[in-house]
């Protein structure tokens, strides 16, 4: 999904010819003095050449010779207000990444890692949150794109969780900045609904599914605030969320970005792509020929002012056993589409952050094509101390004794 450049402003016009340089402060006018060699008092054209001279001016542009300036210069134009601000303070930090996301290193105060030396990309370009310490993500602007078009929100609490990702479409304007509004927009009404629903409770599902079509529905208004009104290309993301309840995970999409569970023995992929590729997987082609098509990326829904359908497919999942549920854009899958490919780039361990770091350095080293973005969830959520060990159910006697908290 790329796209132009990153627009910068218009430098400023140059001076014409006769004109004198607004953006310097030019020395006070001297009065007109007959002992000055070589000059001659200016009037309207130069005495030497005839060319038309700016009063003001010491030297004739047209030949060069010496004038004498009746008049002062015009004062400096006087600043908009927009003034850009100073790229940093002196003696700060060039970069507010610590850790080197190439190799896990300690970033130095002049932004560059001080084991392997790659540069630090800056908060934007890459950034993690981990609201708990079960649930986490890394969301990467990966190796070839000028800029990090996608975007997360995450939160947690207790043995509940939000993960909604965005993947801002490159060939619309300003999809950055519409793909942050968006999850983080959805992320909110999602805290809000999953807290006041009652694990277990009849309804549970349907007030899920219905609190999962709500958030689409704030978070394309959320893109559109963020769309100017006379844009020809308006911007324009995709969307995935998942929403932990205990040991049941409600979820939803729209466009490409997807949601997996992959369990100790079972890998599953519970999102359905909205995009060609799809549909010609639903007529019998198979995925990977599929996937390989020209515009196998062409999505069909999207969240955005010129989105004719933003209603998402929704569904639930009932955890029957450990496992990562994984919330990630294209950037990821595009490496390892089946389930069974992308369990196998797990890494062990159930360290969230440690787990989506490892899978975005597996992903730019495979090209890093594109942004790429994991949110994790270790599901069932680990127990609390002193708090049942089987979600759902009283605590044992064994319990008890040996709580657990994997």
């Amino acid at each position: 999904m790329d796209q132009g450049q990153p627009r910068e402003p218009n430098p400023a016009a140059a001076p014409a010819p006769g004109e004198p340089d607004r953006g310097l402060v030019a020395e006070p006018a001297q009065p007109a003095t007959p002992d000055m060699p070589g000059a001659v008092p200016t009037g309207s054209s130069c005495p030497s050449c005839g060319q038309p001279v700016d009063p003001a001016a010491w030297y004739c542009e047209a030949c060069g010779g010496p004038l004498l300036p009746t008049a002062a210069p015009a004062a400096p134009a006087t600043p908009s207000g927009d003034v850009s601000a100073q790229t940093r303070r002196l003696g700060s930090r060039a970069s507010q990444v610590i850790a080197c996301p190439a190799c896990g290193g300690t970033v130095g105060a002049d932004g560059y890692c001080q084991t392997c030396g790659a540069k630090a990309p800056s908060l934007r370009d890459h950034f993690a949150v981990a609201p708990g310490p079960w649930v986490g993500g890394v969301c990467d602007r990966g190796i070839q794109h000028h800029r990090n078009e996608d975007a997360m929100a995450l939160w947690a609490e207790g043995t509940r969780a939000v993960l909604v990702v965005c993947d801002g479409v490159s060939t619309s304007i300003d999809s950055d900045v519409a793909a942050m509004a968006a999850a983080g927009r959805a992320c909110d009404v999602l805290t809000a609904r999953s807290s006041s629903v009652v694990a277990g409770e009849q309804g549970e599902d349907a007030a899920m599914a219905q609190a999962l079509v709500e958030a689409v529905a704030e978070a394309n208004r959320a893109v559109i605030a963020t769309t100017a009104a006379d844009s020809t290309n308006a911007a324009s993301a995709t969307f995935a969320a998942a929403v932990v309840v205990g040991d049941r995970v409600h979820f939803a999409n729209l466009g490409d970005s997807r949601v997996y569970f992959l369990g100790e023995t079972a890998h599953q992929l519970l999102s359905l792509d909205d995009s060609m590729a799809q549909a010609f997987i639903a007529e019998g082609m198979p995925r990977e020929e599929a996937e390989a098509l020209p515009r196998a990326h062409a999505i069909t829904k999207w969240l955005g002012r010129d989105s004719v359908d933003t209603v998402p497919r929704t569904g639930v999942l009932q955890v029957t056993e450990p496992g990562w549920l994984v919330v990630c854009t294209d950037g990821l899958w595009n490496y390892a589409s089946t389930p069974d490919e992308l369990a196998a780039q797990l890494p062990t361990g159930t360290d969230p952050l440690a787990v989506a770091q490892h899978l975005i350095t597996w992903a730019n080293g495979q090209g890093g094509h594109d942004n790429v973005t994991v949110a994790l969830a270790r599901v069932p959520a680990p127990a609390a101390p002193g708090s049942p060990g089987t979600l759902g159910a009283a605590p044992t006697e064994e319990d008890k004794e040996q709580p657990q908290h994997g």
